[in-house]
């Protein structure tokens, strides 16, 4: 995906180019500074003193040594003053003028720290959306895939009353009713979930009133009716559409273009490409289907609708799948916003 949030040392990412958070002097004295100058080696040590001073807010390029990435882009964030001295101006100016100069020398790959979190005292519960907000603009316009590397929970906050909001979404309402198929002469029937999925692992359903018993015969469904009167090649025609044929046509309905519905579904390039040149065989993971209807702006059941293409669906059992209905009952189709409360939460991102 175009844009991730990744738990991980910028040090250790297998990247084209890595983003270091400096001083105007370019000397690494402590934090990120000094851990990606211990990483690269004396030779960026050097490097660093030919090519210094560098200027509040601007970028420059030095080779990467020791590092796992090519080059390392150097940049020197603001100090928080209360946000009267133009801090955010120069934060932005960080982000946008390290990824003009990674697109400028070729760099596909990125990874940033959260810049001037740390001793610069840059707002926590202001520097990671700021740093998403900043990028994925500049992702609108280029093909680029950018990490932001979160080293632990202390570099930022969530916002509280969201997370207070998804977490009682969570705990409300997790244990759904089952119906239970038994015996006809039970009168009650037992249905044990696994424990690893549910908070409660025994659900306890009255046959009686709630579940049709065995001895019961089942009502023929129009599709079972169809089925039967029909060969099995008609019956596979008059089937729905697959998932990336659905996907066509509700971008043309949406009037939006291939590539303003990809990047708005955080998807790289060329995982679209690979739908449009394989539709009958592309098989989306439930990830990338949801981010598709997030760009799409679907309601909860055309979300459904559209995973059901491919065999997919948001259950009320699983964390993502409660925190992705959460969101599209809110009307809520930022997929930056959502990422963050899913990477809150520990879940897997939306995109690919």
């Amino acid at each position: 995906m175009p844009l991730r949030i990744v738990r991980r040392d910028i040090t250790q990412m297998k990247v084209d180019a890595i983003v270091n958070t400096t001083n105007e002097k370019m000397v690494g004295y402590s934090g990120v500074d000094l851990a990606v100058h211990t990483a690269a080696g004396p030779k960026l040590d050097a490097a660093c003193k030919k090519i210094a001073p560098l200027g509040l807010g601007c970028a420059k390029i030095t080779k990467g040594y020791n590092l796992d990435a090519r080059y390392v882009i150097h940049t020197s964030g603001p100090v928080w003053k209360g946000g009267l001295a133009g801090e955010s101006v120069i934060l932005k100016s960080c982000y946008t003028e390290s990824l003009r100069l990674a697109v400028r020398y070729g760099c596909e790959t990125v990874a940033f720290p959260l810049i001037s979190s740390g001793a610069y005292g840059y707002p926590k519960d202001k520097v990671l959306k700021f740093a998403i907000q900043v990028i994925s603009e500049f992702l609108l316009e280029h093909e680029l895939t950018v990490f932001i590397c979160v080293h632990d929970r202390t570099s930022y906050e969530f916002s509280r009353e969201l997370f207070n909001e998804i977490t009682q979404v969570l705990n409300d309402g997790c244990i759904e009713k089952q119906t239970a198929f038994c015996d006809s002469d039970s009168d009650f029937c037992e249905n044990t979930i696994n424990p690893d999925l549910r908070p409660t692992a025994v659900y306890q359903s009255s046959c009686r009133m709630s579940a049709p018993c065995a001895s019961m015969p089942a009502p023929q469904s129009s599709e079972y009716v169809k089925a039967k009167n029909q060969s099995l090649e008609d019956y596979m025609k008059s089937l729905d559409k697959p998932f990336a044929y659905k996907l066509f046509d509700l971008i043309d309905e949406k009037g939006m273009t291939d590539v303003e519905c990809y990047k708005k579904a955080n998807i790289d390039k060329k995982t679209f490409s690979k739908i449009k040149c394989n539709p009958d065989k592309y098989k989306p993971s439930k990830q990338t289907a949801v981010a598709f209807a997030i760009a799409l702006e679907l309601t909860l059941d055309e979300t459904q609708d559209l995973l059901a293409s491919a065999g997919l669906t948001l259950s009320k059992s699983f964390t993502f799948d409660k925190i992705i209905r959460y969101f599209l009952q809110k009307g809520v189709y930022d997929i930056f916003e959502i990422n963050e409360a899913l990477f809150e939460f520990d879940q897997m991102l939306l995109g690919c």
